[in-house]
């Protein structure tokens, strides 16, 4: 078992870098990002099917923990768009007190990835799984955003991708014209807004504007106090969920996606950050840090929360230079809902969908469409396997399919990089020679099986040499088809002889005994040594 890692947080390691100008810095920085979360949060907690006030919980609560445990300077925390598929997939199947307890599950998952230093291992998810659920994703968050933006009367939409299509096609006749006019305005609003005037969050201009429409001009459509009733002008209260194994059961599939969508989406903001201020988080740290920020979250009325690509690339963008931004950031939208919570309820779920739809095609990055051409077979069909059944299943089935489908493309890729051909001007009838290139294991143990037919009794060679110089790698089924080929030619009064073995598979020998085995006299640094060796015990050739 390899050492736990230190529990370091960023911002004990970069306390003593601060000076006036950095914490001015961060404190602008943390409130420009703290405005812009708040529509993020409650757009994100409605679409998953909770209440407004859970989404604004969670980025407060797990905020404030990311930016102060975790292993980025910069990283915001809270809720996402990617969880709002999972989520209302969970709630609508198993109720928001399950949800709790899946969030939880996924909190100490994470905990447990970071002390295991299993971050790095997160970079081995293919890009083209991560693209494709990622663009699924955007597909069901577009899809879930219909109701609100058309203004329909559907009641709560099923989870079901086909299903949720049904009920909203034969809802299509309940179309309120009032809240598509509102919503497409707040969403030119948001696209058009100058770029001049990004200090000011556009999404913050469109859910103020659309609100004053409301207000004025007494549109007829759908506000969070309609829905809702409001958020409440409170802290969240601690409130502990009963567990059972029974429950816990059924929640464990559930866990793992939250758990691995948030273990790879915050890595991925992270490493985002890293390169827009050159610099280098710890990746078993962050996700210690988003573990207990799930763990802790759901107690206090949150919900799952992972780092935030978007609003940390605001974050750096207006100035921040460490982990104190964040935590301005959670306080601000504390102060929020403490000050402002009543005016919530008139804001209009159109302007919320609205912003949700830019926040779902900006995910997408749909140009990669366009340019799989460039990519082989073997990306493309990942990609699209993936892709589809994130929107047609969920996102669990589609990252398993799309990991084995890569596992096994990789398999084929690496099997038909691996070879075994015979030296011609080293073999004669007594004495064979053969190379081996590239890596002998499990996928490509058979490229071994012809020179099995030397063992026959019948067969003229009395010494065989192989030589696996240009051989990089050997696992247990390599090593096992090489016990195999020396026993078998042991047994009919032949010999194996080994030549070039590098430093992996010399160390997979001596611990199996393969060395024992065939003997320190049969394994050669060279292939001339080998070869001379090899002629000795044969004799004189005879062809």
């Amino acid at each position: 078992m390899p050492a736990l890692p230190r529990f370091r947080p960023r911002l004990i390691e970069g306390i003593g870098e601060y000076n006036a100008a950095r914490l001015r810095g961060d404190v602008l920085a943390g409130v420009t990002v703290g405005i812009l979360a708040l529509p993020l949060a409650i757009a994100f907690a409605i679409a998953s099917g909770l209440t407004p006030e859970s989404g604004i919980y969670t980025a407060i609560i797990a905020g404030f923990i990311i930016s102060a445990l975790g292993g980025s300077r910069v990283q915001i925390g809270g809720p996402t768009g990617a969880f709002i598929v999972i989520v209302y997939g969970i709630v609508v199947q198993y109720g928001v007190a399950n949800l709790l307890i899946c969030t939880l599950m996924a909190g100490f998952m994470l905990l447990a990835m970071g002390l295991l230093r299993m971050g790095t291992w997160i970079r081995f998810i293919p890009v083209s799984v991560i693209s494709g659920f990622t663009k699924g994703i955007a597909v069901l968050i577009l899809l879930s955003q219909v109701r609100d933006f058309l203004g329909l009367d559907t009641g709560q939409l099923p989870a079901q991708f086909f299903a949720q299509i049904a009920v909203l096609w034969q809802a299509l006749d309940t179309v309120n014209w009032a809240a598509v006019a509102l919503a497409l305005a707040c969403l030119a609003l948001i696209v058009l807004w100058p770029q001049a005037w990004r200090i000011v969050p556009a999404p913050i201009v469109a859910l103020v504007a659309g609100t004053a429409a409301v207000a004025l001009f007494h549109l007829p459509v759908e506000t969070i106090g309609s829905r809702f009733g409001g958020i409440p002008q409170t802290l969240p209260g601690f409130a502990f969920p009963e567990l059972s194994v029974a429950t816990m059961r059924h929640l464990i599939g559930p866990a793992i996606a939250i758990a691995l969508l948030g273990a790879i989406e915050s890595l991925l903001s992270a490493t985002v950050a890293d390169n827009m201020i050159d610099d280098r988080h710890d990746p078993n740290q962050e996700l210690m840090a988003q573990g207990i920020a799930n763990i802790i979250a759901p107690l206090f009325g949150g919900f799952c929360a992972t780092g935030a690509i978007a609003r940390t690339s605001t974050n750096v963008r207006m100035g921040a230079f460490g982990p104190v931004s964040g935590m301005v950031h959670a306080l601000t939208l504390l102060a929020i809902v403490l000050v402002a919570a009543p005016l919530a309820k008139h804001v209009p779920l159109a302007a919320l969908s609205a912003i949700l739809v830019v926040v779902a095609w900006n995910m997408g990055e749909w140009h990669d469409f366009r340019e799989m051409r460039r990519y082989t077979m073997n990306y493309r069909a990942i990609l699209l396997a993936t892709f589809v059944l994130t929107v047609v299943f969920d996102l669990t089935v589609a990252v398993e399919v799309g990991l084995v489908m890569a596992a096994i493309f990789f398999i084929t890729r690496m099997s038909s990089l691996t070879g075994v051909t015979e030296i011609s001007g080293e073999s004669s009838g007594r004495v064979r020679a053969y190379e081996m290139f590239g890596s002998l294991f499990f996928g490509s143990a058979n490229k071994l099986e012809p020179l099995l037919a030397r063992a026959d009794p019948g067969d003229p060679c009395r010494a065989l040499v192989l030589d696996i110089q240009r051989t990089i790698n050997i696992d247990t089924t390599g090593l096992d088809i090489l016990d195999t080929l020396q026993r078998k030619l042991a047994k009919n009064g032949k010999t194996l002889l080994i030549t070039g073995a590098g430093e992996q598979p010399m160390s997979l020998f001596r611990r199996s005994g393969f060395a024992e085995r065939i003997g320190a006299d049969r394994l050669f640094p060279h292939r001339a040594a080998g070869i001379a060796r090899a002629r000795e015990l044969a004799g004189p050739a005879t062809d």
